[in-house]
């Protein structure tokens, strides 16, 4: 058995258990993935400070941990926590969701990022050009009112996300579209069949990029 750990960048288990559980149905017979959650931050990453305390977390937590056992990790928050930091230590390969999802849409074309933590966009917005992709990047969108609040109500959260996302392909005809977000991984599940471009799944996308480097490796 080939097993994988997903690491959750904030304190929310619900959101780890929702995680783990996507990234196990993306998983090939024979792939077990196993969720673990930082012991310190926040519930949501929603700003740069939050997100800087989850890449500690991400860190310390995978210090900590005996990595020995699985053939990779992935760090399931979409600015990537940690990321970076962690690798040079780390006795196996680590990937990150943005890291994937943006791969995979920038494979098929031009792509936008669709999400609903406006603090976070320049941190977004980086990594695409930490990652190589800029030339490909149509944009980031944002949905409106409050991360928390949206999050708080799953069917306003949808409802959100896919006007947004339909307005980012009106305004810029992109061939892909990355719902950002590891929580929000259930709901880019919902929206795949209402679009005729891709949508992409961070964490599935996560899946695939760790197990062809564990291959490789």
């Amino acid at each position: 058995m080939t097993r994988l750990l997903l690491v959750n960048p904030n304190t929310n288990t619900r959101t780890t258990a929702l995680m783990a559980a996507i990234a196990q149905r993306a998983a090939p017979a024979g792939v077990s993935v196993e969720g673990a959650t930082v012991a310190t931050g926040a519930p949501l990453l929603d700003d740069p400070a939050k997100l800087a305390v989850g890449a500690e977390a991400v860190q310390a937590l995978l210090a900590a941990t005996d990595l020995s056992p699985f053939a990779g990790v992935i760090v399931a928050a979409f600015g990537d926590p940690g990321l970076a930091e962690s690798r040079a230590a780390a006795p196996v390969t680590l990937t990150g969701i943005a890291e994937a999802a943006m791969a995979e849409a920038a494979a098929i074309g031009r792509f936008v990022i669709v999400t609903t933590t406006a603090l976070l966009a320049p941190s977004i917005d980086a990594r695409v050009v930490e990652y190589g992709h800029a030339t490909r990047h149509a944009g980031t969108f944002l949905t409106e009112g409050a991360a928390a609040a949206l999050m708080a109500d799953p069917a306003q959260l949808e409802a959100a996300l896919e006007a947004t996302a339909r307005h980012a392909l009106a305004e810029t005809g992109a061939e892909a579209i990355i719902i950002g977000g590891g929580p929000l991984a259930a709901v880019a599940e919902a929206l795949r069949p209402r679009f005729a471009v891709p949508i992409i799944e961070p964490v599935p996308a996560a899946v695939r990029l760790a197990l062809s480097r564990a291959v490789l490796s």
